[in-house]
């Protein structure tokens, strides 16, 4: 059975100062945090890195992920070296980077596009495989991993050992439907970015979703590795309802077993 760590994304509260979230995060008794390369740890910041990663030990957290916003494929040509993400990343003690397949959707990106983002990812997979960090796709619209059959087939191409998946709900999609496609991509899958939006830009309490969310954390659960479950974005950027939210979480986990 797979091992599952509650946790939050950092982008969750880019109003907050990093000491902040960390605080939060211990007073609703979770366990770690993908931190964002947008607001509380630049990109190429590497002092903010470990000093990130020092209060991180002192509260007895772990660091999920390193969620940047490197573009495979563009960002390199656009002045973002993965080479300054990554080593931002091991100064964190980050053991996976998120990044997006691209900026075009599967249905839009023609055939040197799509090649254009295999190469890349695959390069930087490489690279950092050296810091025994691993490269993870964001499974969101508008990138290579817009839908399942999309998501799956750009792993698959790259075929390379260090590229996975995150995954959550997409939009306008049956329950049905992600559960399918969470069970294809469970081989590749290391995290999962949970919340409750009935449709983009509408915030709900996580428990009204309790039903579904449960069924994937079972699919979840049937994985043999580590997955840390990180709740992303609450109703209006609350720390109350991402406390009520992470008592929710944590009450499914026990649920689980």
């Amino acid at each position: 059975m797979a091992q599952l760590i509650p946790g939050v994304c950092s982008v969750t509260f880019r109003q907050l100062f990093a000491e902040e979230v960390i605080a939060l995060v211990k007073q609703a008794g979770l366990a770690c945090i993908e931190w964002g390369g947008d607001v509380h740890v630049p990109h190429g910041d590497n002092n903010q890195a470990r000093y990130i990663r020092d209060k991180m030990d002192d509260a007895q957290l772990t660091t999920a992920a390193y969620g940047s916003y490197y573009r495979v494929g563009e960002s390199e040509a656009a002045g973002l070296n993965f080479a300054d993400v990554l080593a931002t990343a091991a100064c964190l003690g980050a053991p996976t980077v998120r990044v997006w397949a691209g900026s075009q959707g599967s249905d839009q990106a023609d055939e040197k596009y799509v090649q254009q983002v295999i190469e890349d990812a695959t390069r930087i997979a490489k690279l950092a495989a050296v810091y025994d960090i691993s490269v993870s796709f964001e499974f969101h619209r508008n990138t290579l991993t817009d839908t399942n059959k999309a998501a799956l087939e750009l792993l698959q191409t790259c075929n390379h050992d260090n590229l996975y998946s995150f995954w959550q709900p997409p939009h306008y999609t049956s329950q049905t439907y992600r559960a399918e496609g969470l069970r294809a991509l469970l081989p590749h899958l290391t995290n999962v970015h949970i919340f409750n939006w009935p449709e983009p830009g509408v915030r709900r309490p996580l428990v009204e979703a309790s039903a579904p969310w449960q069924h994937y954390l079972e699919i979840v659960a049937s994985s043999s590795r580590t997955h840390p479950l990180l709740l992303e974005f609450v109703d209006q950027d609350s720390p109350a309802a991402f406390l009520r939210d992470a008592e929710t979480l944590l009450g499914w986990l026990d649920d689980l077993g």
